[in-house]
């Protein structure tokens, strides 16, 4: 018998599933391409007509704070969610936007979890320059 990956991952997390957030799940472990609340609200619509955009808010959300999910804000102007939550860097394109997955750059790991008096509960590393996309189309060079 084979368990649904989402139902799981909600299940282990500790998130009691309903149909919309199980759908909210599946959408976060099949797109890998960092989608906002607006993204999901809009891909999920066609699935789920009743389903809102403060629901798809407020069920991110709490998948950030249960860990089922990372909220990735790496500017002020966007706040996207990723599905994978083992620890990976990230690297944003200051050209098209886009928000791309480094699962070889392993973010710095606390060994106590404590640094100078801090306690560590989050460590995120972010990299930002021009996609090979981009340079490709725009003939960036980068220097």
């Amino acid at each position: 018998m084979n368990i649904d990956p989402a139902y799981q991952k909600l299940m282990d997390c500790g998130i009691r599933p309903s149909v919309q957030r199980i759908e909210i799940m599946r959408y976060l472990l099949t797109h890998h391409t960092h989608p906002t609340v607006d993204e999901v609200f809009v891909n999920l619509k066609k699935r789920i007509p009743t389903v809102s955009r403060t629901t798809i808010y407020n069920t991110l959300r709490m998948f950030s704070e249960k860990g089922a999910a990372l909220m990735i804000t790496i500017d002020e102007h966007r706040v996207c969610y990723d599905g994978t939550t083992v620890p990976h860097a990230h690297f944003c394109c200051k050209h098209c936007g886009r928000v791309f997955d480094f699962h070889d750059v392993r973010p710095p790991r606390m060994v106590s979890g404590q640094m100078e008096g801090f306690t560590i509960e989050d460590a995120q590393l972010y990299y930002k320059g021009i996609c090979p996309d981009c340079q490709q189309t725009n003939h960036t060079s980068v220097s």
